[in-house]
């Protein structure tokens, strides 16, 4: 790639990575995509249109490529997560185009015309691709929902998101201390959380130790994306960054719960 080119792709690779991990389940998956991506670019600077604009023209070529199946997805090994082995079960159920559209349209915040552009389809089909996605995540079993957020307001938005799609919230937890004991005390099918906290304590390293005792699928929510989206593992698979669209959090739901695992989901 050109340096000029390079320059105006840097700053946008963290959000694409986190489109791809959403879309792939898994950060090993999405990242392998991306990298597709950047080789092909260095290839071939020619196979990006950028006529409107270098964002829009990245995330059309990585959907040619995602839909080509230039990299093959993550075979189970062992030691891939119960979210991942389920994937493509339940992939298999949706038309994957109503889940790209999902998520470029509320995980990246692209508006009706841009996605539209990026998955060459017309506007009134963008809108109808969505209203399929959605329809089909909300036919996934319900659960219930950890919050470990230490902002009140914060809080009582992300419940009542949470409650309006038919999930219950079992805690809301304002340190890590709290969101570890309410996880013991019962097991969250979800978990929602913030990275800085009331007691100046981490929302990320609540987190590890949930995950420790326990599989779940975390939806990191901040104001500081970037200190999680570093190209370092480990990364989120899903993140949501503030101040958020109540509409980004009820799809990064809808994803998080569409990978987690057929019998959590059905003892959560």
């Amino acid at each position: 790639m050109s340096v000029s080119l390079s320059e105006e792709i840097a700053p946008l690779l963290p959000y694409l990575r986190r489109y791809a991990r959403a879309l792939a389940g898994s950060q090993k998956s999405g990242d392998a995509y991306v990298r597709a991506c950047l080789q092909a670019l260095v290839a071939d600077q020619t196979i990006i249109d950028t006529s409107h604009g270098v964002k829009i023209g990245l995330y059309r070529l990585f959907h040619v490529l995602w839909n080509a199946s230039v990299v093959p997805p993550t075979a189970h090994d062992g030691t891939v997560s119960i979210f991942e082995q389920t994937a493509q079960q339940r992939l298999a159920t949706m038309a994957a185009e109503s889940r790209q559209t999902l998520l470029l349209s509320t995980l990246e915040g692209f508006s009706l015309p841009e996605t539209a552009l990026i998955i060459e389809r017309s506007e009134e089909e963008v809108t109808q691709l969505v209203q399929d996605a959605i329809a089909e995540i909300d036919r996934q079993t319900k659960t219930d929902v950890l919050i470990i957020e230490d902002e009140p307001l914060i809080s009582m938005d992300l419940i009542q998101i949470v409650e309006s799609l038919g999930h219950g919230v079992t805690s809301v937890a304002r340190t890590a201390s709290d969101a570890i004991a309410a996880a013991k005390a019962q097991a969250p099918g979800l978990v929602l959380a913030d990275i800085q906290l009331a007691d100046g304590s981490s929302g990320i390293d609540a987190v590890k130790d949930i995950l420790a005792e326990m599989s779940v699928p975390v939806i990191f929510i901040t104001s500081f994306p970037e200190r999680l989206l570093t190209g370092e593992r480990p990364e989120p698979t899903f993140l949501i960054t503030k101040p958020f669209n109540p509409n980004t959090v009820k799809a990064g739901i809808s994803q998080a719960l569409f990978f987690k695992g057929v019998e959590e989901v059905a003892a959560a």
